[in-house]
Parts: structure tokens; C-alpha cells; sequence
């Protein structure tokens, strides 16, 4: 053996080897248990970051359940990531002088389709470098043809039982990226905002916001609140930049009496809460800004300025005439941002499909309260039910090109007879609408119309990755979901607790009729070097495979379970890559050591593989004894870790015993009496401890058991350890 372990040497040739031979497939245990993961797909738009090295987690638990005769699948697979990857692809256009606008829908569409099958095998790449035995053979992509048919199905199942509906509600839209988004897709932010006090008539009111005032149908006060009473239920003579106008009066339980003055205006097409109000007081609702950010024909001589340009100009006008009492230049307030563009968002009337939540949240809390699905660690199961239990209706409909088109068709001949009354929330009854699970629609099945015109929108990409562990299972090969759903574990990022995972058992128990996997196992985050997220944007991210080829695969994997507690977040820390970079070494110099002494110890060949127990039977020396004794209760304390997904004190159990108790000081003892029995025993704990830390560190543990053991067979297979004579306690 080489004085140095050279991880450039070893881990490509290694991959290469377990995936030609099969190992990945859960065909090699064929009547073993069957344990499954789904890969959580990564946006297929761009090489992976270095928090999917998290993946680790997933492989170790592969690994190990493999080990122990499991039938294994881990199933990987990519999600089209419908409006982030379009956001990339907007990006790439821009740099080029161009945009959207420039291409029809098909051909934009095709375009975005070539960009991303181009860094699907990067991506690949990145996760083999990493030492991820997915079972590549059963790879899925959420745009492939048969699962697109699922998620096709499972929306017109939802509209059939009443779930899915057609509404004209407030949005969160943004203007710059012309697409609306979910509740949980909106990020707030403290901002300093001119707060203005307006006149209306006799009243005085605060707002963020005159440059909506066009669309005022009210002001609001509390209904307990004796400093207006005498003005509910009236309607107001008020003087605007616009001429004289008429406004009622309303009281409702909405209005805080402590803010500002405690007159608000209700502004139903641009404000939530103005929204609800206005359907408490059958108030009409008015759009004063359209769907690109500027003022619209309401606005009068205003029309076409951008919202916050018209703001400004609006206010000087006001103060013109007198009708601004005061503004606070210091009001701090919650805005609602794109997550991505961080534009304000801004609430806009749009007609989208909308899928009731309450009926699919409920199984998913009895499923976490029943212990039918477990969370680990346990106090994420809080954060949980609160998105649950205080859940509201989910937006599905996205303004985009690049993802899956809905499969429903408007009759325009039917659709001319039904108009939304602008005072209420609309939930239709769907006239004109046809909603199939993918085929086109020959005529209107109500007045055989054949002018019909299908839904521009696509999905959010929540709904169909939603779906994902039934609609892999389904698609990938026979028998697959029969054996392997519901899957075991569900591991990823717990920031997507709320966006992803809960959104899985809704669709999961409605569509398959099962909770979609037993346990759902929620990793930190892995920040910089100073704490902060990595961001491509901020230019501090970091390619797992540059650490990779410096520390190589063994010692990037180890670091992140090493000294982090399941759910925290943690830094990278290049240190502690150095720190397990050394253990790499120093393992390979524990096998120079037993190579080096191997051909004086012949008995080794023929019995290189001993169990525990036949281990005891043949010790004499009192230290090879309290080291068997010590190697069967770390097996047993290792594997009971690694069962409770306590991935953490497992990494660091193994690392203190082997370098600590191990190296230093058994191997130290063994080498001034070193005889065949000795030999014999130290040989069979060293295998013993590179089974246990296979699913940890598989390169170099396979690599020294090739070395030493046989070049035919392989670790990654291999039986795990059993610890019969483990003394209690």
C-alpha cells in the first residue's frame, strides 16, 4: 500500500465499479425488507450547492440499511423547478439583450427544455462525486411524460371532489416577474415607509399607501370606537386630486383603534385584509394598478406611472390642496417581498385555480399526531401543525411557460354568460371550464361549442413535486409501489417543512391513499464560513466538488454529520474538513500497519472474517478481550444511533473510538506482542469498525477492504456487524 491515501485514485474508479455491478439496486437483496428513500429532487437549473451535500444523511441510512439485508431503493430524480428555473433562463436572456417576450410560447418553452437537459448530467455528476448510491437505472424528472400524467389525474380527481375550484380572489403578484405566488412563497421585511395622514371629509386617516386611494370603496372604523361613531353607516363628501367624490363608512372588528387615527381606508382590489372587509360589507371592488405595476385608467391623468413613481407625484398634488395633515417619515412596517426578485409583492384580483386545504390538512395532523408518520428531530412537529392548522387555500396557478400546462379548456361561448361580480369572492361553479387529466377536449360538454381555449397557466411546482414519492413509485418500475410505498424515510432542509413536505402527505393520502413515508427526517442549513446563507447571488457559494477534489469525498461527508445535531444549522468549516481529511489518512495507515504484518501471519487468510462471538472464544490476552468487548458495544451503540437518525453522536462515537481507543492505544498495546491470535483478532475489529464506518466514509473503507480483504467482493455489500457478546449497560 502507498504511504499516502490519494482520494483522487480511488473515488471515481470505485463509483464507477459499485454502479456497473449493480450494487444500487434493491435486486441485490431481492427478499430483504424493502427500505426506500426519494431522492428530494434539486432544481435542475443549475449545478448543485454544497447544502445538497446534506444528501449525506440519505446515504449513510442507504448504506446502512443495505448492509443490514434490507431490499434498499433510493430513487433519484430532478424537479423542473417551473418558475426558478424560467428565472435563471430570464436571466441568461437578459445578459444576451433579449427576454421572453421575444418567443412564443412553444419555442420558449424548448429553449428552456434544452437548457436544462444540458446540466441534468452535471448535476448527476456532482452526486456520484459525492458517493451517492442512488439506483440511476430508475432516474425520474418531473417533466417525463408518465408523470405528468399522474399530477394531470390528480387535479381533475381534486376538481371532481369539489377540492379544486376556479376563483377571482387577491393574489400575490409580482409585477416584475409577472407571475403570482402561494402565502408561503412571500417573504417579509421591516422597511421605514413614509407613513401619510389623509383628509376624507371631516376624518382623518394613515396610510402606506395613496397612490391606491383610487380604489377606495370605503373607510372602516371600529365598531367600539366612540370617537366615530356618529359617522357609521354614512356616506362621505371627500375632495381628491381627482375632484369630489362619495365614500361610506363601515365598521368592522378588522380596524386596530391604536393605528394612526383609527380610520382606515379599505382598498378591496390591492390589500388582504381590505379584501375580507369588503366581502363582510358586500363592497365593490375597484383595480387602480394593473398587472405590469403601473396606475391604470382609474387613476385618471395618473394612468401609466409605475405605483411607487405615482406615489410620490400623487402626495405633492395632495399637498397642494391641503388634503395631507401630516406625514411620519419613520414608520416601520412589515412588506411583503418576492422571494426571489425581492420586489414588493402586490395584491392583485386575478381569476386562478385554487385547491381547498382544510379537508387535505386534516389526515395529515392525524397522521403526525397518531405516530403514523414520525419527525425527527422532534421539535419540528410544531412548526408543522401551525402551517396545518392555521392553513388557507393554495394558489396553484402560475403566470409561466416552463413547467406543466393545466389541463383545463374555457368555452368562450359559455364563458360570455358567466361574469364575476367584483363585491365578493367568486368560487364558481366552474361554467365554461373543462377540466380533463390531459386529453383535449373535442366540444363543450354544455352547449357543444368547439371553440374552446385551454388555461395559459402552469402549475406551481409545489403541486407536481407534491406528488412526488406516489408518482415516482408508479413510473419507475413494476412492482416498485407496491413494495416500496409508502417509503421510509422523507430527509431534506427543514425550511421546506411548510413548502414541500406537509404539501406531500395532503396529496399523498388523498391521491395514494397512504401517508407518502413513515418518517420525515429535517437537516440544518449549511451557511458560510461566517454564518451567513450561501447565495450565488452574494458570490459566497460553494461547489461541493471543489471541496471534494481538495479533501476529497470521505472527509466533505464526515464533516457535515460530524459535530452537528440533527435540525441545526451549522457553517462550513474548513478546519474541520482538514480535521477529517486526516482521519482519512489515519485509517489508511492503520491498514499499512495490519498490511504490513499480514504476511507473517498466514492464519489471517483463511479466517479474515470473524464474528464477535467467535472473536471471544479465542482471545487470551486480557486487552484483545476488553477490546472485543468495547468493538461489540460500539456496533450495538452505533447501530441503535443510526436508527434513531442520530447521525451526529453516531459519527462522533466512531471517530473518537477508532482514532482514540483504537489507534492509539489498542494498536499501540497489539504491537509489542503481536502473534497470530493477536494478529488475528486486531485484523477481524479493524474490518469490524470500516463496516461501521462504510456508510460514512465509502470510499476509503472500500478501498482498504479491497486492499486487504478481497478484490472480489465488495464492502458496500457486505453484512453489518452483529454485537452478541455487547456487555449491558
Amino acid at each position: 500500500m502507498n504511504k499516502v491515501y490519494s482520494h483522487k485514485d480511488v473515488e471515481e474508479r470505485i463509483y464507477q465499479e459499485w454502479e456497473e455491478k449493480g450494487y444500487f439496486a434493491p435486486e441485490v437483496n431481492p427478499k430483504g425488507k424493502p427500505y426506500s428513500i426519494i431522492l428530494p429532487p434539486p432544481n435542475a437549473n443549475a449545478p448543485l450547492h454544497f447544502g445538497h451535500a446534506m444528501y449525506v444523511i440519505e446515504d449513510i441510512l442507504v448504506r446502512f440499511n443495505r448492509m443490514m439485508g434490507k431490499s434498499v431503493l433510493w430513487l433519484p430524480g430532478a424537479d423542473h423547478a417551473g418558475f426558478e428555473t424560467q428565472f435563471v433562463f430570464e436571466k441568461k436572456l437578459q445578459a444576451q439583450g433579449k427576454s421572453r417576450f421575444d418567443y412564443d410560447r412553444e419555442e420558449l418553452y424548448r429553449m428552456i427544455w434544452d437548457f436544462v437537459q444540458g446540466n441534468r448530467p452535471v448535476m448527476e455528476n456532482q452526486l456520484k462525486r459525492l458517493g451517492f448510491s442512488l439506483d440511476w437505472n430508475r432516474k425520474k424528472f418531473t417533466l417525463d411524460k408518465d408523470i405528468i400524467k399522474i399530477v394531470h389525474q390528480t387535479f381533475k380527481n381534486l376538481y371532481d371532489d369539489g377540492l379544486v375550484y376556479r376563483a377571482k380572489r387577491l393574489v400575490n403578484y409580482c409585477t416584475h416577474d409577472g407571475t403570482s405566488f402561494s402565502d408561503l412563497e412571500v417573504i417579509y421585511e421591516e422597511r421605514k415607509n413614509p407613513l401619510y395622514y389623509i383628509k376624507y371629509g371631516p376624518l382623518v386617516l394613515a396610510t402606506t399607501r395613496p397612490e391606491t386611494k383610487f380604489g377606495d370603496t370605503a373607510v372602516a372604523v371600529h365598531p367600539d370606537d366612540k370617537r366615530y361613531k356618529e359617522y357609521i353607516g354614512k356616506e362621505l363628501d371627500i375632495e381628491t386630486v381627482l375632484g369630489k367624490a362619495k365614500i361610506k363608512v363601515v365598521a368592522d372588528e378588522m380596524v386596530d383603534p391604536q393605528f394612526g387615527t383609527g380610520v382606515v381606508k379599505i382598498t378591496p382590489a390591492h390589500d388582504f385584509n381590505d379584501f375580507e372587509v369588503a366581502q363582510r360589507h358586500n363592497l365593490p371592488m375597484v383595480q387602480v394598478i394593473g398587472f405590469d405595476g403601473k396606475m391604470n385608467e382609474k387613476a385618471g391623468k395618473f394612468e401609466g406611472l409605475f405605483a411607487k413613481q405615482a406615489r410620490k407625484i400623487i402626495v405633492g398634488e395632495m399637498e397642494k390642496k391641503g388634503l395631507i395633515e401630516k406625514i411620519d417619515e419613520n414608520y416601520i412596517h412589515r412588506i411583503g417581498l418576492c422571494y426571489k426578485c425581492k420586489n414588493p409583492i402586490e395584491p392583485l384580483p386575478l381569476e386562478q385555480w385554487f385547491i381547498k386545504m382544510e379537508p387535505l390538512a386534516k389526515p395529515a395532523i392525524e397522521a403526525v399526531r397518531s405516530g403514523k408518520i414520525k419527525i425527527y428531530p422532534k421539535n419540528m412537529d410544531k412548526l408543522y401543525f401551525q402551517f396545518l392548522e392555521n392553513i388557507k387555500d393554495w394558489n396553484i396557478s402560475r403566470q409561466i411557460v416552463w413547467g406543466i400546462r393545466i389541463p383545463a379548456w374555457q368555452c368562450v361561448r359559455c364563458a360570455q354568460n358567466q361574469k364575476y361580480n367584483n363585491s365578493t369572492i367568486q368560487q364558481s361553479n366552474n361554467d365554461g371550464w373543462i377540466v380533463t387529466s390531459g386529453e383535449i377536449p373535442e366540444k363543450c360538454s354544455t352547449c357543444d361549442s368547439t371553440d374552446l381555449i385551454q388555461d395559459n397557466d402552469a402549475f406551481d411546482t409545489w403541486f407536481s413535486s407534491g406528488q412526488w414519492p406516489f408518482a415516482t413509485l408508479k413510473t419507475s418500475k413494476p412492482g416498485d409501489f407496491e413494495k416500496f410505498y409508502p417509503t421510509t424515510v422523507l430527509e431534506t432542509g427543514y425550511d421546506i417543512l411548510r413548502f414541500w413536505v406537509a404539501r406531500m402527505v395532503m396529496l399523498g393520502e388523498y391521491e395514494a391513499r397512504q401517508v407518502p413515508f413513515e418518517n420525515i427526517v429535517l437537516h440544518g442549513l449549511v451557511n458560510d464560513p461566517l454564518g451567513k446563507k450561501m447565495s450565488k447571488s452574494k458570490g459566497n457559494a460553494v461547489n461541493p466538488i471543489e471541496l471534494v477534489d481538495e479533501y476529497g469525498a470521505d472527509a466533505v461527508r464526515f464533516a457535515l454529520v460530524y459535530g452537528t445535531a440533527l435540525g441545526n444549522d451549522q457553517s462550513l468549516s474548513y478546519p474541520k474538513l482538514e480535521a477529517m481529511r486526516k482521519f482519512t489518512n489515519k485509517l489508511w495507515n492503520m491498514a499499512r500497519f495490519i498490511d504490513m504484518n499480514r504476511t507473517q501471519n498466514s492464519k489471517v487468510k483463511t479466517q479474515n472474517n470473524l464474528t464477535i462471538e467467535q472473536l471471544s472464544n479465542l482471545a487470551i490476552n486480557e486487552s484483545d478481550k476488553a477490546m472485543i468487548e468495547k468493538t461489540a458495544k460500539l456496533t450495538k451503540g452505533i447501530t441503535t444511533l443510526l436508527e434513531k437518525h442520530d447521525f451526529n453522536h453516531a459519527a462522533q462515537g466512531l471517530y473518537d473510538f477508532i482514532w482514540h481507543e483504537f489507534a492509539d492505544i489498542y494498536i499501540e498495546n497489539v504491537k509489542n506482542r503481536i502473534d497470530e491470535n493477536s494478529f488475528l483478532i486486531l485484523n477481524s475489529l479493524f474490518l469490524i469498525l470500516l463496516k461501521l464506518l462504510h456508510p460514512f466514509m465509502p470510499f476509503v473503507t472500500e478501498e482498504i477492504y479491497k486492499r486487504l480483504w478481497s478484490k472480489k467482493d465488495h464492502l458496500i455489500i457486505s453484512k453489518w456487524p452483529s454485537f452478541a457478546k455487547a456487555s449491558e449497560g
